[in-house]
């Protein structure tokens, strides 16, 4: 079951809400604390015994890796890694809710009485909210923050993807297919970031889709953290495929 959180007001009141919330907000939480964990961090640590927030863009993630070690199976690790944050806790606030769910409340109102609407909600909204929770733990790991005393994190692309292959597939898609596409055609990869985030708002709008608040903040999530080099990429500073250390600007 996917539905917005308006058709969740329209259909218990809003009265009820924050009594409905409570799970959701724990998914939120845990998503968080796991899309915390800095994968690529650790990894340079481990294999070059350096700091990846000194190299490259100083982003915590796949791409910085191979500028940091210089090496794409690296990059592979790290990229699967960070995607599984997104993938495994979105694959399991689809499924986990659903077995506790009675069939025999369907019929009628009982769907939302007392006992089973936390557990309804958290199946209608809680694949959304730990969605949005990785990206948000990826992008500002507390973990890091505490480490390093300042805001530190990745940009939630791999994450983001694997938690959107998990959530729905089409849109797993859409990004892949238009991201790659504006990557070949412009030879910028921050072209192709940017552009798979705009196409998820746009995608959702065209289909009428129930989730399109969510695809709409997930897109500004992953948007503002690569805000600072889309400028610079307007202003005709961002250097075309940067895969190397030291090649091009920080952000």
């Amino acid at each position: 079951m996917r539905m917005s959180l308006f058709e969740l007001v329209e259909q218990v009141g809003l009265d009820r809400l924050p009594s409905l919330l409570w799970p959701i907000a724990l998914m939120f939480l845990a998503a968080y604390l796991i899309g915390s964990i800095p994968f690529a961090y650790i990894i340079v640590r481990a294999v070059a015994g350096e700091d990846i927030t000194e190299h490259g863009t100083g982003n915590v993630g796949a791409m910085n890796v191979r500028r940091t070690t210089g090496s794409w199976m690296w990059f592979t690790i790290a990229m699967v890694a960070d995607a599984s944050k997104g993938f495994l806790p979105t694959l399991a606030a689809g499924t986990l809710p659903l077995m506790f769910i009675d069939p025999t409340l369907t019929a009628g109102g009982a769907l939302w009485s007392t006992r089973a609407a936390p557990i309804v909600a958290a199946s209608a909204l809680g694949p959304q909210a730990v969605v949005l929770g990785a990206v948000v733990g990826h992008n500002y790991s507390i973990w890091l923050t505490l480490a390093k005393r300042r805001l530190l994190g990745g940009k939630g692309l791999a994450t983001g993807g694997g938690a959107l292959l998990a959530y729905d597939w089409r849109y797993f898609l859409l990004v892949l297919v238009v991201g790659l596409a504006v990557i070949a055609l412009t030879r910028y990869m921050m072209a192709g970031q940017v552009a798979a985030t705009l196409a998820l708002p746009i995608y959702a709008i065209a289909t009428r889709a129930p989730d399109l608040l969510f695809v709409i903040c997930l897109g500004a999530l992953v948007y503002l953290r690569h805000h600072r080099r889309f400028v610079g990429l307007l202003k005709g500073e961002e250097p075309r495929l940067y895969v190397e250390d030291r090649m091009g600007p920080r952000g």
